[in-house]
């Protein structure tokens, strides 16, 4: 089996895990469809329920974050910028290259000084140095974002006493931003500094809005929107929403007490197969050490990640739940 065979299988290997992705997360088409069905349902309703919940549809719509053009390199970059800027550890665009690129080369150095294969070295490499950072990000943006929606209820409580006591909105945000510590007093001081070089407040909340991409903030900037159009208490429409999101949050953590048994099953049966490849390398390298260098080892180890990959990938959709 020469080389192109082997590219030939893995080109197919790799075509039968897109296909089993998109059996897994269903057709563009028939998403599209159901957007048109819904916003008909929405639009000839006579239900009271059903028109409301079509005007908050249109309001969060109307407040999404811009979407970046990922055809253009700039657009990526700037993608890129703003997932940084989400961890709030002030890393740049320079220093996530250049450890990307360090990384990779450490990995592939190490790989091929170990094998001797080097297109496998440098695939492997590459994957480490494109992956690991990603995660890492992603991982710190996670935390970040527990963090705030942990104390954000009590931002929201602290800006409703501060509007009952006869404040007006932009001195309890004020308020706000220096008594609630960690992320939230951060993102709050931000709005507080926008407002005063000139820009409205909700002008400010939505630029932070779109930068954190939190679910529990889109919701307080809608709120005081709609308020601002529709009049009303805002300290009762605040403390109805802090207990929301109290709720909210109970929630999340009842289900991730209910999943985890199922996520540590996961994990197991998923990290089991390195684990024991690996010890099985480390004892008795000869032993295993074919499936770097012989085609058709190659071949059915990589057969049997895409396979591994896709259920992984079907256990994680099935413990994970959106609320």
């Amino acid at each position: 089996m020469d080389f192109f065979q082997t590219l030939l299988i893995t080109v197919v290997i790799f075509a039968v895990m897109v296909a089993g992705y998109l059996l897994v997360t269903g057709s563009g088409a028939g998403k599209a469809q159901k957007r048109r069905l819904d916003a008909l349902r929405y639009r000839h309703s006579e239900n009271t329920t059903t028109k409301v919940e079509s005007q908050l549809k249109k309001a969060i719509a109307a407040r999404k974050p811009k979407a970046h053009n990922v055809k253009g390199a700039g657009s990526r970059t700037e993608a890129l910028a703003m997932r940084l800027d989400r961890t709030g550890k002030g890393w740049t665009l320079s220093q996530y290259v250049y450890a990307s690129l360090g990384l990779w080369m450490a990995v592939a150095v190490i790989l091929f000084l170990q094998t001797g294969a080097a297109l496998l070295a440098l695939g492997v490499g590459l994957v480490a140095g494109l992956g690991i950072p990603h995660m890492l990000v992603g991982f710190f943006i996670n935390k970040r974002t527990n963090q705030f929606t942990a104390k954000f209820p009590d931002a929201i409580e602290l800006l409703v006493r501060g509007l009952r006591s006869g404040l007006p909105v932009t001195e309890t945000l004020a308020v706000v931003a220096q008594e609630v510590p960690g992320p939230v007093g951060i993102e709050f001081k931000g709005v507080v500094e926008r407002i005063k070089i000139g820009k409205t407040m909700e002008d400010s909340l939505q630029e932070t809005a779109d930068r954190l991409g939190i679910s529990e903030f889109n919701f307080f900037c809608i709120t005081l929107a709609i308020q601002r159009e529709t009049g009303g208490n805002l300290a009762e429409t605040l403390s109805n929403l802090a207990d929301v999101l109290r709720k909210r949050s109970q929630m999340k953590l009842k289900i991730k007490a209910m999943s985890s048994e199922s996520k540590a099953s996961a994990i197991i049966v998923g990290s089991l197969p390195f684990i024991v490849f690996g010890l099985i390398y480390w004892i008795n390298p000869d032993y295993i050490g074919g499936f770097f260098y012989e085609d058709r080892l190659i071949v059915a180890g990589l057969g049997g990640l895409v396979w591994m990959s896709i259920g992984v990938f079907i256990m994680a959709k099935m413990v994970n739940f959106e609320i």
